[in-house]
């Protein structure tokens, strides 16, 4: 019990910390609105629930034995964030009703961001790593993901509020056209750590 409580709280605070997830999904609050948020939320929510189910059943071991793999799919990765990041900067201001009348982003899209991105995949491997005691194998991988998924719902909505909140305060079109570049700076700027560090675990 005493390793499901400080699982909960690694969960909690990996979840609710700012992240590329995070931001996009506060961009989306700011630029579509609640329903044509949602799906984006549940995209995130269901693609990384996945993504640590993968990892945890044996994915991380794949990548350690092919580096090369993984390599591939990283500068893949980055060149696909690199384009969500561009479709950000470009994307229109909200129009009549404080909504834009772009198209917000795809299911394919965010689950196949979660695997291009970095704090998705520290999440994803050192929960997996350092909580496997929770439950024997393999209970503990979806344990580890339920709770991703449980937390991960009430974390992708917060964030996708704070961005229907800020509707209220961004009215220029002009400050909405700077936050979209703002974060999707913050995007290319988040691929650092693509780059930087070896491959996922590599710190383990």
């Amino acid at each position: 019990m005493d390793l499901l409580l400080a699982l909960a709280v690694f969960c909690l605070v990996t979840l609710f910390t700012p992240g590329p997830n995070n931001l996009m999904l506060m961009t989306s609050g700011l630029n579509f609105g609640v329903r044509r948020g949602m799906p984006h939320l549940l995209d995130v929510v269901v693609g990384f629930t996945v993504m640590v189910l993968i990892v945890g059943f044996g994915l991380g071991a794949i990548f350690d034995a092919w580096p090369l793999l993984y390599l591939v799919l990283k500068y893949a990765g980055a060149a696909y964030l690199l384009y969500l990041a561009w479709q950000i900067a470009v994307s229109p201001p909200p129009g009549q009703g404080g909504v834009a009348a772009g198209n917000p982003i795809r299911f394919f899209q965010a689950v196949a961001f979660q695997w291009v991105n970095p704090k998705s995949w520290v999440m994803a491997v050192s929960s997996v790593s350092t909580y496997a005691a929770v439950a024997p194998f393999p209970l503990n991988v979806v344990v580890i993901a339920a709770l991703y998924g449980v937390l991960g719902l009430a974390s992708a909505g917060t964030w996708l509020g704070f961005g229907v909140a800020l509707q209220r305060v961004l009215t220029d079109p002009r400050a909405v056209r700077a936050f979209n570049v703002t974060m999707a700076l913050l995007l290319v700027a988040s691929l650092y750590p693509i780059f930087a560090d070896g491959l996922p675990g590599s710190e383990r």
